[in-house]
């Protein structure tokens, strides 16, 4: 099939269609129930709506006395203590309760007084002023019942289990994890001489964003090795990564195949490093072309791949000032600037100040791409101007796309 898209295009572009073909991937994906202590990474088949008000009644959130905080003290204590496990009773005019944290309030209630603010002499109870809504947690005011509160689609974390299980569930409907298989292209990796640093890194952040991945070897710099193995793992894996072979050297041959097997969604992400990666959607697979510099392969897929296989695009940031000045190549590129992290201050890790002397005053990202030192960096500050010493920056760390 001809290759249709061999304009540059810019990374929200392809961040779009990566999401596109995500939705069309994630319905292949047969569905399963699973435990809510296991739904970490998983993605979610249906939406999720609250059935009914979280809290379902009103409850106090400090041990005391619950009453209408608009009546006068004193109050006559009547009934025992209530707890949560209890059902509240009915309070009249001028009468409270003890209370436990976590415990439903009577009806008739609407504030809590502390235990330690509170005075009880003869069964009657005095203390401080308060305002209704004091120490209490009213109704619904988590959860109101028919409010959407998970997406078809979203990618669950640990911590969506509590609110889970706050909705009564048990188990929830997700897609069965995509099924990676990791593939080095070139001669020299194929034949030893040089080793492989890129497979094993992609296949750690496929693990990471929640799916699955199998190293499956290399192949040669050779078309219908290349075009034969990517076709034999179309047909055992839901997503094929290839590294390698993705630029317009001789013996580039991983675009060719895919659009020969499929449709390139695109080539070449106007990111530097890591600018020629590709999309290609073949018949019941996905395909990322992965270019084989290891920093560069590490970046592009982080801000271009990730998104499909955690629907996320958001980059958490944090600020800092920039220590050089430091000059971009040519216009029309997204830069991803590795930094190093110092109180406060982004030393750019590649600069000739740097630990690791690879540029002087403009940064070059074809040279630090294939640095694997450069991989000792905090994070990285994306830009399409040039940087001064001062400046402050927004610094993605690491940590945030993986």
């Amino acid at each position: 099939m001809a290759h249709k898209h061999d304009d540059m295009v810019w990374r929200d572009a392809a961040v779009s269609t990566v999401l596109s073909v995500r939705d069309e991937a994630l319905e292949r994906q047969p569905p399963k129930r699973i435990s809510i202590d296991r739904v970490a990474g998983r993605v979610l088949v249906s939406e999720i709506v609250a059935e009914a008000d979280v809290p379902a009644h009103d409850h106090a959130t400090m041990d005391g006395y619950a009453f209408d905080a608009t009546d006068e003290y004193p109050l006559e204590i009547v009934e025992s203590e209530i707890f949560p496990e209890d059902e509240p009773p009915l309070i009249g005019p001028g009468e409270a309760v003890e209370i436990a944290t976590g415990a439903s309030l009577p009806p008739e209630a609407n504030a809590v007084l502390k235990r330690e603010e509170a005075t009880v002499e003869d069964g009657r109870l005095s203390g401080i002023d308060i305002e209704p809504g004091t120490y209490t947690y009213a109704r619904g005011s988590n959860v109101t019942a028919g409010e959407q509160l998970f997406a078809a689609g979203d990618r669950l974390a640990a911590k969506d289990a509590i609110l889970l299980g706050d909705l009564g569930y048990d188990e929830v409907p997700v897609h069965e994890r995509f099924a990676t298989g990791v593939l080095a292209t070139g001669t020299e990796i194929h034949e030893g001489r040089q080793q492989d640093l890129d497979s094993p890194m992609l296949a750690d952040l496929v693990r990471s964003w929640g799916h699955n991945a199998t190293y499956e070897g290399t192949t040669p710099d050779e078309y219908e090795r290349v075009r034969d193995a990517i076709e034999s793992l179309a047909d055992e894996y839901d997503v094929i990564l290839t590294t390698g072979g993705t630029s317009v050297g001789h013996k580039d041959y991983v675009i060719r195949a895919l659009a020969e097997l499929g449709e390139v969604e695109f080539h070449r992400v106007r990111i530097r490093p890591g600018k020629p990666i590709a999309l290609a959607t073949l018949e019941d697979a996905v395909a990322f072309a992965i270019p084989g510099k290891p920093l560069g392969a590490y970046t592009i897929s982080t801000l271009v791949m990730r998104p499909f296989f955690t629907g996320r695009t958001d980059l958490s940031t944090i600020e800092a000032r920039f220590a050089y000045d430091v000059g971009l190549g040519p216009d029309g590129f997204e830069y991803a600037v590795p930094v190093t992290l110092e109180d406060g201050t982004a030393l750019p890790l590649g600069h000739v100040e740097s630990p690791l002397s690879v540029y002087e005053d403009t940064f070059d990202p074809s040279v630090l791409s294939s640095s694997t030192r450069a991989t000792r960096a905090d994070g990285f500050v994306i830009t399409q101007s040039a940087l001064a010493a001062g400046e402050l920056v927004r610094v993605v760390p690491y940590p945030v796309v993986e």
